[in-house]
């Protein structure tokens, strides 16, 4: 008898838990909705599928010169590439791990609380490329097919009527990455003031640093800048923000630095200027020119971003970078990339890529709160 009871019960409270869903889901994040018609839409899923940056649509920008493909404003594309490091590699997978941290984000689904804009919705087509088919067996090859992928992608005609050369954001990759995508912005836009966020300087000679080897070892992640000043690429008005990673030699490296056009904003200067004294910094001294936005995840402290390949510790927050670089609002932002990020050694929350990913996000915001016409198209 009791027995019969518990089953009569239990089958009482299956019957009241029982739930009558919509017809059509209330549910306001894209991860699918019902179709009256034909039953479930799965086109709309945000966990399936190839990953993109941000779900953005795919665009076969490096398609056949005559090949027709969907117009675009600003491209993202991977930069594959770690053979130019000087401590660990990883970064090579750093593109695919930036996609796979954005997948929260969705062009439908990313108003600012901070804004009230959503930057996906304002006029300027961003869509990704994926990325550059780069060897891993030759460094001189590799960058060489890295400046032909910007040149292919930037030659394309913009979605836009008014503003005619499509800007990149490179996901990398290792820093060496930086000087193909500066000598491509060079063909539309000249020389630029190169905003650095790095705990390191990188204007290191080649001579210095790998170049006692050989000229191929001299071009690497900690020589790029030297040499795209020596290239005529970028301009006295240079700034390195975040730095604080000690040099080799006490008074050369810094002298050069200068030579090189730099000046620094180090990572402590933070705690005295605040960040809004960092932003003001920043942007009076590249008034007036274009600029191109580098980004070196080891800007940000190792409890913030442990998985890159030469971490310094004394870094900034994820915060603190995010509102700094919303604080460049106006400037006229004509590259950008986000590097160094080597997925292999974040943690299970996947805290590197997912700040990572959040960065290209802001990186977005500046280019498309502020088109910029070139100077010229290459030819």
């Amino acid at each position: 008898m009791y027995r019969v009871l518990s089953l009569a019960a239990l089958a009482g409270t299956a019957m009241a838990r029982e739930i009558t869903f919509p017809a059509v889901s209330g549910v306001q994040h894209p991860l699918g909705t019902m179709d009256s018609g034909t039953g479930m839409d799965l086109s709309t899923s945000l966990y399936s599928g190839l990953v993109t940056y941000a779900n953005l649509p795919y665009v076969h920008c490096l398609a056949a010169e005559n090949t027709e493909i969907e117009a675009y404003d600003i491209a993202i594309v991977g930069a594959p590439f770690d053979t130019g490091v000087t401590a660990r590699p990883g970064a090579r997978f750093g593109p695919n791990g930036i996609r796979q941290g954005s997948r929260r984000i969705h062009p439908q689904f990313s108003w600012s609380v901070y804004t009230g804009r959503n930057y996906f919705q304002e006029g300027l087509k961003v869509v990704d490329c994926g990325d550059a088919p780069l060897t891993f067996l030759d460094n001189t090859v590799a960058l060489k097919q890295l400046t032909k992928t910007h040149e292919v992608i930037s030659a394309r005609k913009a979605n836009s009527s008014e503003y005619a050369v499509p800007r990149i954001i490179m996901l990398g990759g290792d820093h060496t990455t930086t000087l193909p995508a500066l000598r491509s912005t060079h063909k539309h836009w000249g020389a630029v003031s190169v905003i650095h966020f790095d705990s390191h300087i990188d204007t290191w000679n080649p001579d210095v640093l790998g170049g006692g080897l050989s000229h191929y070892a001299g071009v690497n992640h900690g020589t790029f800048l030297h040499i795209a000043h020596e290239e005529g690429l970028i301009l006295n008005s240079s700034f390195h923000a975040g730095i604080r990673a000690p040099v080799a030699n006490r008074k050369y490296d810094l002298q050069h630095d200068r030579a090189c056009g730099f000046h620094i904003v180090k990572a402590r200067d933070l705690d005295r200027m605040g960040m809004q004294g960092v932003i003001e910094t920043l942007r009076k001294g590249v008034e007036g020119t274009k600029v191109y936005i580098t980004v070196d995840i080891d800007v940000l402290d190792p409890a913030f971003a442990p998985a890159t390949g030469t971490a310094e510790v004394g870094g900034w927050t994820t915060r603190e970078l995010l509102t700094i670089l919303d604080g460049l609002s106006g400037l006229e932002v004509v590259g950008a990339d986000v590097v160094e990020v080597a997925p292999i050694y974040d943690n299970p929350g996947e805290t590197t890529t997912l700040a990572a990913a959040e960065i290209v996000h802001s990186l977005i915001a500046l280019m498309v709160e502020t088109p910029v016409k070139a100077l010229r198209r290459a030819q």
